[in-house]
């Protein structure tokens, strides 16, 4: 199947391992960009991920996909494959509760450990669910509840542009110092 220019192709998960082997090996697909999780709620098989490979040398994309029935969400690991993956992979688990075997350190990423929930299931709710804290997060007070009104990056108006105020987008102070002073200076291109 093609989509936007990118060719996707479905995969038995049992042959995910044999396939990304294959692809890297034979077809130069070199970099593994992503893993994305899916859950399509209320159909089966509910859950699948998506590979996004690509192949330096050809300077093509290619999206592998499996699908994941709610009752094994069981997937052998690729990070024998791409080292890349290993992080990829407990990003999957943390989030949707898709377990990778033989993956050298399955572990939540960005939950804490005991976490019981995976919250970017479409069933998990946007509040969220009460869960306790890790004993070394017990001691640090409490955290306001973020306003949301304009969304999590609003800025209210009149402040000074992103671009003014951001100071990563130059490589030196007097750079910034430069850009501030003539804000209608254009780069040379």
């Amino acid at each position: 199947m093609e989509f936007r220019g990118q060719t996707g192709v479905t995969v038995a998960r049992e042959k995910i391992v044999e396939v990304c082997q294959l692809l890297k090996t034979e077809q130069a697909f070199d970099v593994l960009s992503d893993i994305c999780g899916l859950d399509n709620y209320g159909e089966e098989p509910r859950f699948g991920l998506d590979y996004l490979l690509y192949s330096m040398r050809d300077r093509q994309w290619l999206r592998l996909k499996i699908r994941i029935p709610e009752d094994d969400l069981v997937v052998d690991t690729i990070s024998a494959v791409w080292k890349s993956a290993n992080w990829l992979e407990r990003e999957a688990w943390d989030m949707y509760g898709i377990k990778f075997r033989g993956h050298p350190n399955l572990k939540r990423i960005l939950m804490w450990e005991g976490y019981p929930y995976h919250p970017q299931r479409k069933d998990f709710p946007l509040a969220g669910l009460p869960a306790d804290l890790p004993e070394y997060g017990k001691d640090v007070g409490q955290t306001a509840t973020a306003n949301m009104l304009g969304g999590p990056f609003g800025t209210p108006p009149g402040t000074q542009r992103t671009i003014d105020r951001e100071p990563r987008q130059f490589d030196t102070a007097a750079e910034r110092a430069d850009s501030l002073a003539n804000p209608t200076k254009q780069e040379p291109v």
